[in-house]
């Protein structure tokens, strides 16, 4: 049997503001091209299919399309919830799809009962919530592990009749595996972590949750996410493991296309835009970090014209002077004109206004004293007027 594992598709992401959906539809084309290239028989997907438990209706019409294209190549596609998917909404109709060669698996009840692939059974584990069914599953802790373990104990004592290879998906946190900054914290409800050996026996376990494709044992992977969903994966491979389950079980990576690289570049301005070994950021999606000593007058337009998809300008200011009094002490002159000066320095990183912003900021003063004392005139006329009737 070949399988095809994959998982957090988070279909409808955004990657700093930039949607993702055109790059996700290639990620389809690409696994229907795996699915016929390679005679793969079944699609495993463990988790996080969509990005949000409501999703927008493009995202579900993406979702729609691409199964039923991996099930029209020939593949049976099994999916099952994670923590950013709707268990309801996406288990909608999950008995009746099943009969078209679409398996979705997103209830605690279905726990146990496998997905039988030729010889191979398949045991989806949707994303468990401990407040919510350690006590459906008799689990003697209110914890992941908890739950994952008794969950594990029903995978057991089902296998235990039944003939053949068995394969587990699950989404979940397991001890061992490199996180990420775009993946979710799930430790609400209990310790989040899950040790590898709470699945021992199963001769394949399907991952997912973290977005980093990698191995914690022989049979024990995290697919990752095809895309990458934080500049912190930028050294990541993404892509999909596919899985040989026969007398021994055989893995291999398969690398997903990249639809626009990441670049983290570091350095003052000046140096950023004129260093040629840097060629190979300006197509790339770049997180820029400015270490010049003040903060330079427009630094992302100066930036985007030579790298035009930076998305994350940040600044870590590198032989700045110290000031030697605080902000209030430096804006408790009497001038008014003085103190917006120095606000202006202030937020712009020690860059003092210019002759003709000084000249601007002291008209503005004075036009607001001016209207200022119309107004209290205005008010305080009345006033004095009808005390002295």
């Amino acid at each position: 049997m070949r399988l095809l594992h994959t998982s957090d598709w988070h279909l409808g992401r955004s990657f700093h503001q930039v949607g993702l959906l055109d790059a996700q539809a290639q990620f389809v084309d690409h696994l229907v091209e795996v699915v016929r290239a390679e005679a793969v028989e079944a699609v495993l997907v463990s988790g996080d299919v969509y990005d949000r438990a409501i999703p927008a209706p493009d995202t579900v019409s993406l979702l729609s399309e691409a199964v039923t294209r991996l099930v029209d190549a020939g593949a049976a596609v099994v999916l099952s919830s994670g923590n950013h998917d709707s268990a309801i909404r996406l288990g909608f109709a999950s008995d009746l799809l099943a009969r078209s060669g679409l398996h979705i698996r997103s209830a605690p009840s279905t726990v146990g009962t496998p997905v039988l692939l030729g010889d191979v059974a398949v045991y989806p584990l949707p994303y468990l919530e401990p407040s919510v069914v350690a006590g459906d599953l008799a689990a003697g802790e209110r914890t992941h592990a908890g739950v994952l373990r008794a969950a594990m104990d029903r995978v057991r004592h089902d296998a235990a009749g039944r003939r053949g290879r068995t394969v587990v998906m699950a989404h979940a946190f397991v001890t061992g595996g490199a996180t990420s900054d775009s993946e979710r914290d799930i430790a609400v409800g209990g310790v989040s972590a899950v040790h590898p050996d709470t699945f021992a026996g199963v001769d394949y376990v399907a991952l997912g949750h973290l977005h980093g494709r990698q191995q914690l044992g022989p049979t024990v992977r995290y697919s990752g996410s095809p895309l990458a969903l934080s500049f912190s994966e930028h050294r990541q491979t993404k892509g999909s493991w596919l899985v040989d389950v026969g007398d021994q079980v055989t893995v291999e990576a398969v690398d997903a296309p990249v639809p626009r690289s990441l670049a983290l570049l570091r350095g003052d301005l000046g140096q950023l835009l004129s260093d040629p070994t840097l060629a190979r950021a300006e197509q790339a999606w770049c997180q820029v970090t400015l270490t010049d000593s003040i903060r330079p007058l427009g630094a992302m337009e100066q930036v985007r014209r030579r790298f035009p998809h930076t998305l994350e300008l940040r600044f870590d200011p590198q032989g700045a002077v110290a000031p030697l009094h605080t902000y209030a002490q430096r804006t408790s002159a009497d001038d008014p004109v003085e103190v917006c000066c120095g606000f202006l320095g202030h937020v712009r990183g020690g860059r003092v206004p210019s002759e003709d912003e000084r000249r601007l900021l002291a008209t503005a003063v004075e036009s607001a004293r001016v209207q200022g004392a119309a107004r209290d005139d205005v008010a305080g006329g009345p006033v004095r007027r009808v005390g002295a009737a």
